[in-house]
């Protein structure tokens, strides 16, 4: 199953035999690689953090984490690899991938099934508590950072051509971890160990629970504006996080277009993520950029507030059921 082009955008590109595949039957097990990871990162920055702080240390922090967040993880994982929401040259796609992984939480291949799994999982009518931020908000965390959900019956994952065939990407996938080392040494040559502490320690701690957080908060509380019909979980945008997640917290809008390139769809919400594309696409490095407006409607979305329809294609209000005259008052 090829993930770079599809006559439906809004399909789950990577996963395969969904025929058998079950969502719900599974168990929660520890994985202990990224538990230690995890674990060890967060200690590391709660006992090093207080010893080592400073305005340059703290500044650091900052930009690494808005560069690899912005670039990496959010436009080059989420809007580029998964949803293939714009195209570009392979070179700058593989840089903003490493800058992905370089985030501290995973490979791109393992963010890839990850992200394809929960969504697959989420648009059906019941899945796994685990999937579905069922367990209350700290054993959510515990079980998001320290384990992983084996299911009985899961999908078959084919990232496609391109991806996962892609020497450079499996490369990361096995080596993530080590990526913080060269991050690590830099930053020791520019400023010594505040910087270490600061742009590596504390930026994957903070960057690693902050992901969990909006994941957490994004399908369980918040505004929306669509709702997918028949999805045991639906989505919410999170306005406070809109900056430090660079837009991603806009996830009620994602759902209901998960190829858009922007996810804060309404005026005033601010999207950093969106505005990084704007400026590849200004300087010739960016193309074929997917938004509501130019995507085929979508069957099996309802609009639930005035302005939902203000984004999308016309034909958008006749597949869900609205009338072109109230198309405003829906």
């Amino acid at each position: 199953m090829s993930n770079s082009s599809s006559s439906d955008p809004y399909r789950v590109n990577s996963l395969t035999q969904l025929d058998t595949a079950s969502p719900v039957e599974g168990r929660i097990v520890w994985d202990a690689p990224r538990s230690l990871w995890n674990g060890g990162m967060l200690i590391a920055a709660l006992v090093f953090a207080p010893l080592t702080i400073s305005w340059d240390a703290f500044a650091v922090f900052l930009v690494t984490s808005a560069v690899t967040l912005c670039a990496g993880h959010s436009v080059g994982f989420h809007r580029r690899l998964i949803h293939r929401s714009f195209e570009c040259p392979k070179w700058l796609e593989r840089v903003m991938v490493w800058l992905g992984t370089a985030v501290g939480m995973g490979g791109p291949l393992w963010t890839i099934r990850l992200h394809d799994t929960r969504d697959w999982a989420q648009r059906q009518v019941d899945c796994h508590a685990f999937l579905a931020h069922k367990r209350g908000f700290v054993l959510d965390g515990l079980f998001y950072l320290h384990g992983r959900l084996v299911l009985a019956r899961p999908p078959g994952f084919d990232p496609g051509p391109g991806i996962g065939d892609d020497p450079f990407y499996r490369f990361l996938d096995r080596t993530w971890m080590l990526h913080q080392v060269p991050i690590g040494l830099v930053l020791f040559a520019l400023g010594g160990w505040p910087w270490v502490v600061w742009g590596v320690f504390v930026r994957v701690a903070a960057c690693t629970t902050m992901h969990w957080c909006i994941s957490y908060f994004a399908h369980t509380q918040g505004p929306q504006s669509w709702i997918v019909d028949d999805a045991v979980v639906q989505a919410h945008n999170v306005p406070i996080m809109a900056i430090p997640t660079m837009g991603e917290s806009w996830h009620n809008n994602h759902h209901a277009f998960p190829s858009s390139a922007r996810h804060g769809l309404y005026p005033g919400q601010i999207d950093l993520g969106w505005e990084f594309v704007r400026l590849l696409r200004a300087m010739g490095l960016a193309w074929n950029v997917k938004l509501p407006e130019n995507l085929p409607p979508r069957r099996g979305i309802t609009p639930v507030d005035a302005r939902a329809l203000n984004v999308a294609s016309p034909e958008q209000a006749l597949v869900s059921g609205v009338a072109p005259a109230t198309r405003s008052a829906c």
